[in-house]
């Protein structure tokens, strides 16, 4: 890749985290007890987007989980937070790069079909990797099943939902700037 399209690829990236962060940030939590974590919606696109591209997915990874940690409602949840978003990139990339070996599709739908296949994995596996992680750091408020029932599987469903209608509108963008391939 050459330097104007790794400058091109880094300010997309960046554009993506900052624009994840802000939705982060200011979705309610619509009546449940949790919000969608549309940071981690966020970082699994650009896993797809640059599954080529190992360092920019570690950093992506690294803002996310710094982000996040930075920003949660969860009573000691920084840490947690910041393992989880790092260990979720890590298992997302190797199923990306499992799924990228199916050429069942043409090049723009393959992404398409990974993100719908990767966007509720990588969300199961955050909410599942936080919680281990929260109860060994600093104890749930309560049991882990009904947190993750209550909790974790309807964020898998937010996030599937919004993260598939993000990536479409992220494709058109790419496509209308030309700076997709």
């Amino acid at each position: 890749m050459g330097t104007n399209n790794k400058t091109k690829m880094l300010t997309i990236n960046a554009m993506l985290l900052a624009i994840g962060a802000i939705l982060h940030q200011i979705t309610p939590a619509m009546g449940l007890p949790m919000q969608p974590d549309f940071a981690l919606v966020m970082m699994i696109i650009i896993i797809v987007i640059n599954k080529k591209d190992y360092k920019s997915i570690l950093v992506s990874a690294i803002i996310t989980g710094v982000f996040t940690a930075m920003t949660t409602k969860f009573p000691g949840g920084q840490l947690p937070n910041i393992a989880d978003k790092l260990i979720t990139s890590q298992l997302v990339y190797i199923l990306i790069c499992v799924l990228d070996k199916i050429k069942v599709f043409n090049k723009g739908k393959q992404n398409y079909f990974i993100t719908t296949i990767v966007l509720p994995i990588g969300t199961l596996i955050s909410g599942v990797v936080f919680l281990l992680s929260a109860q060994a750091i600093v104890g749930l408020p309560a049991p882990f099943i009904i947190l993750f029932s209550t909790i974790v599987v309807p964020t898998v469903a937010i996030n599937t939902v919004s993260g598939l209608a993000l990536h479409k509108v992220i494709n058109l963008a790419f496509k209308r700037s030309r700076s997709y391939n």
